[in-house]
């Protein structure tokens, strides 16, 4: 079981990002896990900063913790040629320590460059021939591919570390653990389901499977849960209203009637280490043994010092 941090770059600026990372590997997390995204989900978020750059400034600032995009689209706003550059050199500054984390993508942050959105099974099929172009390029060597949708032609990336990095595919539905399983390394979800995790296994995947776990700490538990709202009332609209959206307006309106009581069901919320390990539990008895957790409270370096010291040793006990 390795316990990591998630980097919201929606809700914080990119210094505060790094300085979270630097906290984080304080506090004892094994990785920190941050979003890639070009817009923030919600108006009170108010920031998206550039992952790559702050990865790379993370990777300065620190000497131990493991780096990972959570996730990232190499088909859309990325071309995957630039995210296997991107990831190789992320690797190097790191001494090793990065995983890409890719997934099919979010129209809200991809539709910006004009092209058009695709429906899934045409963006599961961008994502197949994204991760063989990835995989092509860290081989070495001047490549050239030419796919249905995406190509390179007479393409090297330079500088490329001795060991390739991990790359953890993000899924929703078996048609994408099956793609995890067959191109990728591991497995990344956003929710406590079995059935993904049956689907990756049934195609051969056999390696580490990441998962966000929701959380919010604060010295009260309506604290913690006005928070999550503000924050993460996004979250229960589900992956097919995320997916498809395309601006920060409508989030604002798809999460009007979001209540608080509907992020109740979900985060573990407020100052109890048993509140918060009822969620942690559902994602390690589901089978992940990467657990990135949230924080979606208003206070980081409170849940850093409340991580520390009370909730790192009951996590850490469990089994994925």
């Amino acid at each position: 079981m390795q316990i990591g941090f998630k980097l919201i770059a929606e809700a914080f600026s990119p210094q505060e990002m790094v300085r979270q990372a630097v906290r984080a590997e304080e506090a004892g997390f094994d990785f920190v896990e941050i979003s890639d995204h070009f817009h923030p989900w919600l108006e009170s978020h108010g920031h998206s900063g550039f992952a790559w750059s702050m990865l790379a400034a993370i990777a300065a600032r620190t000497e131990r913790i493991e780096l990972a995009t959570g996730v990232t689209c190499p088909t859309i706003r990325y071309h995957p040629a630039i995210i296997a550059q991107a990831a190789a050199t992320t690797s190097l500054l790191s001494d090793g320590r990065f995983v890409l984390g890719v997934g099919s993508g979010e129209r809200l942050s991809e539709h910006v460059t004009g092209a058009e959105w695709p429906v899934v099974g045409v963006r599961h099929e961008m994502l197949r021939e994204a991760l063989e172009i990835i995989r092509l390029l860290w081989s070495g060597g001047y490549r050239t591919y030419r796919g249905k949708h995406l190509s390179i032609e007479d393409a090297q990336v330079f500088d490329l570390p001795e060991t390739p990095p991990l790359i953890a595919v993000a899924s929703g539905g078996p048609k994408a653990s099956r793609i995890a399983a067959e191109l990728g390394d591991a497995l990344f979800v956003t929710e406590p389901r079995t059935d993904l995790i049956d689907a990756y296994t049934a195609a051969g995947g056999v390696g580490p499977r990441y998962a966000e776990v929701p959380l919010a700490w604060a010295p009260t538990e309506q604290a913690a849960i006005e928070s999550a709202h503000d924050k993460f009332r996004f979250g229960p609209t589900g992956w097919k209203v995320q997916s498809e959206l395309p601006n920060v307006r409508n989030f604002e309106a798809a999460t009007a009637f979001v209540r608080q009581d509907d992020m109740r069901e979900v985060f573990g919320a407020g100052p109890d280490v048993e509140t918060h390990m009822t969620v942690v539990r559902q994602f390690a008895d589901a089978g992940y043994d990467r657990l990135a957790l949230i924080n979606a409270g208003p206070d980081m370096d409170g849940f850093f010092d409340f991580f520390a010291s009370e909730l790192s040793g009951p996590v850490r006990a469990l089994s994925g």
